[in-house]
């Protein structure tokens, strides 16, 4: 009975991602957003609870990326699609009718523009693949992570509806900086680029420090910056990546 526990973690990361999902089918991008959060949530724990009852299997393997595929694959890329939708929509949209309690939109027909944002589900799709073959992505990544690419564009709708201001709607609003987003998370999630990981083996600071000084940053930017500070966690994220490499 143990060893089922983490693939029923799993199996409620990929029915959150499910329900997001239907979320932004209905128009309401805030829902979606907090049923993906919920996913990488579960994501994030039940490859702890596998290592911790010693129940890992390539069947657990399997059906994390599985669920990693909806609820951060198709998630972010839905998402995306319905940002740009909104961004290239012909009429003035003011933040009274585009933003409300339940963050539903109402669009008008759809152009070919706003399926740029698909391409982060293939992009997405590619870099699971490659991590389910790839001996190197045991303790770090290659690439940026789904879960954390899916946090940066998931984010977009939280901060218009929580902390909106007319700068911020012009901004993420604004479809090339949509598409630009877009075209670098692609690039981001299979980039040759070695990231680090935050599993803990051992709790002390030393062997740690990297982990530990990254939460700590994160953490204080979240209290002050909210949903503000999602992206520039990952941009933190990578920055120490790159600059920070293990000896």
């Amino acid at each position: 009975m143990i060893k089922h526990i983490p693939n029923a973690i799993t199996s409620l990361n990929l029915l959150s991602g499910c329900i997001a999902v239907l979320f932004v089918f209905s128009g309401d991008l805030v829902g979606a957003a907090f049923f993906a959060l919920l996913g990488i949530f579960f994501d994030f724990f039940d490859g702890l609870a596998a290592r911790l009852l010693k129940a890992e299997s390539a069947v657990g393997l399997q059906l994390d990326s599985l669920a990693d595929m909806i609820t951060s694959g198709l998630v972010p890329g839905l998402v995306m699609l319905k940002l740009l939708e909104i961004a290239t929509q012909a009429e003035v949209v003011t933040s009274a009718s585009y933003i409300d309690e339940t963050m539903a939109w109402k669009t008008t027909k759809m152009s070919l523009e706003p399926l740029i944002g698909l391409l982060i589900v293939v992009a997405s799709a590619y870099r699971l693949a490659k991590f389910n073959v790839d001996t190197r992505q045991t303790t770090g990544f290659i690439g940026l992570p789904t879960p954390a690419n899916t946090l940066l564009i998931v984010s977009l709708p939280l901060i218009l509806h929580f902390q909106h201001t007319e700068t911020l709607q012009e901004i993420i609003l604004n479809k090339w900086v949509l598409i630009g987003l877009t075209i670098v998370s692609c690039i981001l999630l299979n980039a040759e680029i070695r990231l680090f990981g935050l599993k803990f083996k051992k709790w002390d600071f030393k062997s740690n420090a990297k982990r530990y000084i990254f939460l700590i940053i994160s953490l204080a930017l979240l209290i002050v910056f909210q949903f503000l500070a999602i992206p520039m966690v990952i941009l933190i994220y990578l920055i120490m990546s790159l600059v920070w490499r293990d000896k």
